[in-house]
Parts: structure tokens; C-alpha cells; sequence
């Protein structure tokens, strides 16, 4: 109980911090705000769009309060830092596509699990396949894609221009043979918080 009350203390702590002075940090530069690209709005709408990812990966397990940094940039996230294995890399990434205006997600943790032979040349043929298949329906804008395979289990992110793309998408992915699950978070351009002109 007094664990989780620090826990809530630390998140609550993340959250009421105000934009820095600089953007010095995961992306290993550092850029003052007076040359920031972004207007001070943005700079403040990625700001509260970090700190709540932040929290919400804390709720999630607090051991990624110190393995997990996360960056946020005109709407766009990157994630860095070491799991223990694929399926955690996953859920991380599942929790930032559900990031409200997210408009793309970086995902560079690494994992520290042993390489299984049969298991991964299962989900690189599903993925392979899944591939295929966006790439050849041309109704499907295949770009704004991510595809990761784990265990038989297709996990689908991205941004969906339509509702009907993201149906075509979801049943290209129940269409491919031996997978256990499709786990998806697709975004609908309508949705999104920040869009391009």
C-alpha cells in the first residue's frame, strides 16, 4: 500500500511538471524553446501527451518509471529503454497509439529475451504474409502501418484514413492462416488532434 502511494505521488509529480527548457534528452541534442520549431502551444500539448504516457506505463508496471523514456515531438512518440521480453514491448507500444493526437510511434526498446527459432520463423511468415496483403489491396494505404507478430498474434497499429480502410485492414489480418488474435489500435484521421494541412 505505502508503495503504490509513492507510486501515485512520483506519476502525480510527472504530470504537474511544466515544459523545459529544452528538448535535450533521449534524442541526445538539445534544442532551447526560443528555437523550437514548434509553436509554444504544441511544445505544451507534447509536454502534457508525455507526462501522461509516462504515468499511464507507470500504472501499468512501475519498474518502467526508470526502463522506459519516452519523447514526445509535434504529436509524434519515441520510446526507448529495455524489456524483458517482446510482449512487453508490445503493450508499450499499444499504450502509445492510445495516446490521444498521437501521430506516430517510435519504438526502439530492446528486448532481453532468448532468440526461439520455430516460434519466430512462425510470426515472421504470418507477418510476411500480412504484408502482402496490404501491399497488394489497393484500397489499404500500407505506410501508415505498423505490423509486430508475437506468438501468433498479430499486433496492428496505425492511422486509418477512412472506416472503411480499417475494416478491409482488420479482415486482411483475420484472413491469414495460423493466428491466435489480432490486437489492434488503429487511429481514424478524424480522430486525430493534430492533422496535416
Amino acid at each position: 500500500m505505502k508503495f503504490r502511494f509513492i507510486l501515485i505521488i512520483l506519476a502525480v509529480l510527472t504530470l504537474i511538471g511544466c515544459v523545459g527548457v529544452s528538448s535535450k534528452g533521449l534524442l541526445g541534442t538539445g534544442v532551447s524553446i526560443a528555437f523550437d520549431p514548434r509553436s509554444v502551444g504544441t511544445q505544451i500539448d507534447d509536454s502534457i501527451m508525455q507526462k501522461n504516457l509516462i504515468a499511464r506505463n507507470i500504472l501499468k508496471d512501475p519498474k518502467y518509471f526508470l526502463s522506459i523514456r519516452i519523447k514526445v515531438l509535434d504529436g509524434r512518440i519515441f520510446l526507448k529503454g529495455k524489456v524483458d521480453g517482446l510482449e512487453e514491448k508490445l503493450i508499450l507500444t499499444k499504450l502509445a497509439w492510445e495516446t490521444d493526437g498521437v501521430r506516430s510511434v517510435r519504438n526502439d526498446i530492446k528486448i532481453k529475451e532468448d532468440f526461439k527459432f520455430k516460434q519466430s520463423s512462425k510470426d515472421f511468415l504470418i507477418s510476411t504474409k500480412f504484408r502482402a496483403a496490404l501491399l497488394t489491396n489497393k484500397d489499404i494505404n500500407s505506410t501508415n502501418y505498423q505490423i509486430e507478430v508475437y506468438k501468433q498474434k498479430i499486433y496492428l497499429y496505425g492511422i486509418a484514413l477512412t472506416v472503411k480502410e480499417k475494416k478491409l485492414v482488420l479482415e486482411e489480418a483475420n484472413k491469414i492462416s495460423d493466428i491466435e488474435d489480432v490486437i489492434e489500435s488503429i487511429i481514424l484521421v478524424e480522430d486525430l488532434r493534430i492533422q496535416k494541412n
